[in-house]
Parts: C-alpha cells; sequence; structure tokens
C-alpha cells in the first residue's frame, strides 16, 4: 500500500517531551533527514552518552520553512513520508527528540547536509558529513558557487558550497579532491570514509530471499527538477535484461504512482520495490541498471557489472573507503576535537587580549600545524 503525504498529519514523536539543557557536560543536535542520513547520524551518535544526543528530522528556518510547514515542500526530505519515516525511526530507537532545535543552542551539530542551513545553528560548531553520491552539476551550479544563488536548486552538487560548517568529512581522497576543485577548502575536508557505504562486503551476507536478476534502480531527477528521459531508461533495462528477471527498486524520493505506472507499460509482471535494503540487493543481483545513485558505490565495491548514468572511471576515482564499518568512529573522533576546540579558533576570530593569534594559522584540529 502506497503511503500518501500529508502536511497535517504528526507522528508521535514530533509530540516529546522538551530535553533537558543541564542533563550533560555538552549537548549534540544529530540534524537528520532520508533514512540513509538517519541511520548515519544514530551510526555517530552510538559513540557519545545517550543523554548528550538530541535529534531532529532535516528542517529550514524562514521562506523554505513555512512552505514546510504548508506541506509544499513534502516531495522532499523536509516533509512528506521521508519526515514521518525519520520520526518513526527515532521512535522506534528510543532516541531523544528535539524538533528544528528548538531547545538550542547546541555545543555541536552534525548533519548530513549544507544544501539547506538553519538560522539557529550558526552560534554552534558545525561538522558537515558527507551523505553518499553527489549529484552531477546541473546549470545552476556555477550560480550557486559563483553568485550565491540558493543552494538547493544544484541539489547536493552543492555540497560544501555553504562554507558554514567547521569541518567537513568526506568518503574519500577521490572526493576530497573533487569538492577542492569545485572551491572547498581543502583544509576542512577530513577523509574519514562514510556510514553505510564502508563495509561492502558486509551486504553480501543478507537475507533477499532472490538471487541472479537484474536490479533496475530508479532515480528522482524529476522531483529536483531535472531533466529525465524515463522511456528511454526502461527501455535500456528491457535490451540489458535479455530475458532474465528483473527488480525494480524505487527511488524513496520519487513518485511512486507515477514510477509504477511507467514500469507497467514496458514490464508487466516484474517485481516493484518501494523499500527494503537496496545494497543487500546489488549484492545478490548479476547486474545492476541505475541512473544516479549512491548504491553504485556499491555495486563497483562488490565487482558487479553495472550500467549507468555516471562515467565509470570517474566513480571508481570517487569511491568511499572501505574501512569495515569503522567510518562512524572516525567521524566521533572529529566530532569530539572540535568539541575540544574553542568557537572563536575554529572561527579564526582574534580572540581577547593577552591570549597568543595568529591569523595565518590553519584551525583545522586535525592538522599538524594546528
Amino acid at each position: 500500500m502506497l503511503e500518501k503525504d500529508s502536511p497535517s498529519r504528526k507522528d508521535p514523536a514530533e509530540r516529546q517531551a522538551a530535553p533537558n539543557p543541564q542533563a550533560s557536560p555538552y549537548r549534540i543536535l544529530f540534524i537528520c533527514g532520508s533514512l540513509n542520513q538517519t541511520t548515519m547520524m544514530h551510526k555517530v551518535a552510538r559513540n557519545f552518552p545517550p543523554e548528550q544526543c538530541f535529534f531532529t528530522p532535516y528542517y529550514a528556518t524562514g521562506f523554505l520553512g513555512w512552505l514546510a510547514r504548508l506541506g509544499a515542500l513534502n516531495f522532499s526530505i523536509l516533509g512528506g513520508r521521508h519526515r514521518r519515516a525519520c520520526l518513526r525511526y527515532l521512535r522506534q530507537q528510543h532516541l531523544q527528540v528535539d524538533l528544528h532545535g528548538r531547545n538550542g543552542p547546541y555545543d555541536l551539530v552534525v548533519t548530513g547536509s549544507d544544501v539547506i542551513m538553519p538560522s539557529n545553528i550558526r552560534r554552534s560548531r558545525v561538522l558537515l558529513v558527507q551523505e553518499g553520491m553527489l549529484e552531477q552539476e546541473n546549470w545552476a551550479f556555477p550560480l550557486v558557487r559563483y553568485f550565491g544563488w540558493p543552494r538547493f536548486l544544484a541539489n547536493t552538487a552543492a555540497t560544501g558550497q555553504s562554507k558554514a560548517y567547521d569541518l567537513f568529512c568526506v568518503a574519500s581522497e577521490g572526493y576530497r579532491e573533487h569538492l577542492a576543485s569545485r572551491g572547498i577548502d581543502r583544509s576542512k575536508m577530513v577523509v574519514t570514509g562514510i556510514p553505510n557505504f564502508d563495509d561492502a562486503a558486509s551486504y553480501l551476507q543478507n537475507d533477499f530471499p532472490r538471487k541472479h536478476y537484474v536490479l533496475a534502480l530508479t532515480s528522482s531527477i524529476r522531483e529536483t527538477f531535472g531533466h529525465d528521459d524515463r522511456d528511454a531508461y526502461l527501455r535500456k533495462v528491457q535490451e540489458l535484461a535479455r530475458g532474465r528477471d528483473v527488480i525494480f527498486k524505487l527511488h524513496p524520493n520519487e513518485d511512486p504512482h507515477r514510477a509504477i505506472s511507467e514500469i507497467r507499460r514496458y514490464f508487466p509482471h516484474e517485481s516493484i520495490l518501494l523499500g527494503g535494503d537496496a545494497h543487500a540487493m546489488i549484492a545478490n543481483c548479476d547486474l545492476l541498471v541505475a541512473q544516479n545513485s549512491s548504491a553504485i558505490f556499491t555495486a563497483y565495491t562488490l565487482g558487479k557489472e553495472v550500467y549507468s548514468y555516471l562515467d565509470e572511471n570517474r566513480t571508481k576515482a570517487l569511491l568511499p573507503l572501505q574501512n569495515r564499518g569503522t567510518s562512524h568512529l572516525r567521524i566521533a573522533e572529529v566530532a569530539r576535537k572540535l568539541l575540544q576546540t574553542p568557537l572563536p579558533v575554529l572561527r579564526g576570530q582574534k580572540p581577547s587580549r593577552g591570549s597568543a593569534w595568529n591569523p595565518r594559522r590553519s584551525t583545522n584540529p586535525f592538522d599538524s600545524q594546528a
């Protein structure tokens, strides 16, 4: 059964009591979003005492926040089924919820995206964590980078462009070089790997019941106002399948009603899945046919045959570190370093009279000179 979006529908987790600011020496806010982002944040948070950690779905302030409250952004992680899924997960895991960080300021904010940066976290240390594969740059990216247009116009390709964070944990050296070429300060990036993409081999042990099929992963290109020739994609799946079984896994951000109707024109009887672990499905497939999905990383790492919209050599150069699932430990260590570093040092501000200050000194606590 497909779940319908409703701006007025409330999750019980939204009615949790406000956290107690005096409960711990320092407090950390984890800004979640999609289930991928939410589980990433939870993995990092497990390295801290639970009473110090608070969680919120992804949110915006100002005009975008107003639109989200009206339900106009339910197609995005700012609302709709994504917000409900996030809150449901937080409730099931018995995590402390502070909606929109209203009980801040926090000593540290950890977020999986800076495409939107709420105004109420500006007085906190901010740690940005790469959420997965960043989208290809569209027509808006140069306008975002050089003229300050809203980052959401370029989607995740604009990750890092806010510059409103203190450190940025990235998936690999390849991504660090890529982001540096897009104007991101190299000294602010720390290569840690990213949870959910750092132990592809673990997905080989799974309970997904089917094997030896073609897996087709769709995309939410249209929901982010890009051009997607879905008919051409489906014809390509037909061509590559050559009569083999096909399983379709829909992107969580796309309109499922429209996607199912389109698929049925070409595949009247093949399985279409709205949920489930895409990594396990990849581990059991013979061929992945994708558009642009972070799950492509898992397929290449496992040595699967892949057809996608992305350049194979470039994608392989960006593959996340494989560190047996320890990225969350490395990110937590970065977070601890931030908590131990005074904000004036992180922000390059001149301290009070009598203390040493070197304006040319790196503010990255992981730099050897810092």
